[in-house]
């Protein structure tokens, strides 16, 4: 068990600075300065989070104190019996909320509050893979939606038979990039291709990847200086027109190289807000990606978005079976997890990951 000082002068240090951030954030110029609002909100939440665990903790400390004299000064037998079920129970109690407080005292990714964009890319497989990569995509949009988040595609490019080459879309809700960020990496697939005669099974894959998407105070862009705008026709499978006007949008960051395109709606300007979003992340990551790689050397439940290669699961079919490589986590559910049934799974790389920052802050 940690120490109770310990933890409560850790505590305490931190009231005064959550009684400053309160007062900050009603302070007219703070607001005005919406890039200092913005951070000054996110720390206000976290330590809010803080102060109510730390509030249970103090009521926890005072029932056990109030038990243990109950039961030092009480002659009632039934009154000793109620006092000593307090105590076990709030006793028991105690160490759930040190680890609770521990962890909520290592410093959270600033990154996780973010919403999220996601790219899927067929890989190694052919068709089959364009057909896994599709599947994936069914797979998201489900879990998505029974989180309540909210799914846009911003580019995709279909596959021959089905499926998707690349799909990438934004995903907007609360906490989406401290869930989803554990989906990147290389999805591997085991099962009889729809163009296999021979019923034998086939391996081919898919590689997730996900952004945090950078808020418009995290990257300043020249617009006119810096980005080339082009716009053509969108297309659909086969190269046919599905919108004959020229509402699609291709920018061009000349001083990276980067380029993004949005043909998903049939306004011009929605399109360029929509690219624009989607090169803010992706000049963004150019520079979390260096954080991502420190941290995927240390922790087994992240892998480094620079790390095309690194295979996190495998789905199955002809066993049924799902298996996450990073923590050896192995079920059998496969088509609830196909139709959006993650969350288990999401689960108990959440807790790895926690372990492992514990670790680092104890180190």
């Amino acid at each position: 068990m940690a120490d109770n000082n310990s933890i409560l002068s850790k505590l305490d240090g931190l009231v005064s600075r959550f009684d400053e951030i309160s007062t900050l954030i009603t302070d007219p110029a703070v607001i005005a300065d919406q890039k200092r609002f913005v951070r000054l909100s996110k720390e206000y939440k976290e330590l809010e989070d803080l102060m109510k665990v730390r509030k249970v903790y103090f009521q926890t400390l005072n029932n056990i104190g109030e038990a243990k004299e109950l039961l030092s000064n009480e002659t009632d037998p039934e009154m000793k019996d109620m006092a000593r079920e307090e105590l076990d129970a709030s006793q028991a109690r105690l160490p759930q909320l040190e680890e609770e407080i521990k962890l909520l005292l290592v410093p959270a990714d600033p990154q996780d509050s973010k919403n999220a964009i996601v790219e899927i890319r067929g890989g190694t497989g052919g068709d089959e893979a364009a057909i896994f990569a599709g599947d994936l995509f069914k797979m998201y949009t489900k879990y998505c939606e029974s989180k309540g988040w909210k799914i846009q595609v911003t580019n995709l490019n279909e596959g021959t038979i089905g499926g998707y080459k690349e799909i990438v879309f934004s995903v907007t809700g609360e906490g989406v990039y401290g869930i989803l960020k554990y989906e990147s990496g290389v999805h591997r697939v085991q099962r009889v291709p729809q163009t296999e005669t021979q019923g034998r099974v086939h391996t081919s894959a898919a590689t997730v990847a996900v952004l945090p998407e950078a808020d418009e105070f995290d990257i300043e862009l020249n617009e006119k200086r810096d980005i080339r705008r082009d716009e053509f026709c969108s297309s659909g499978a086969g190269g046919q027109s599905v919108n004959t006007t020229y509402s699609a949008i291709r920018l061009t960051h000349i001083p990276s190289g980067i380029v993004v395109q949005c043909q998903d709606e049939r306004s011009k300007l929605k399109n360029y807000d929509k690219a624009l979003a989607e090169l803010r992340t992706r000049l963004y990551n150019l520079e979390y990606q260096k954080y991502l790689d420190e941290i995927a050397s240390k922790r087994k439940t992240m892998v480094s978005t620079g790390d095309r290669s690194a295979k996190i699961r495998t789905y199955n079919y002809p066993q049924g079976r799902i298996t996450d490589h990073r923590i050896n986590y192995t079920i059998y559910n496969l088509s609830a997890f196909m139709d959006g049934d993650i969350q288990d799974c999401i689960d108990h790389l959440i807790v790895a990951e926690n372990a492992e920052r514990l670790k680092e802050s104890e180190l």
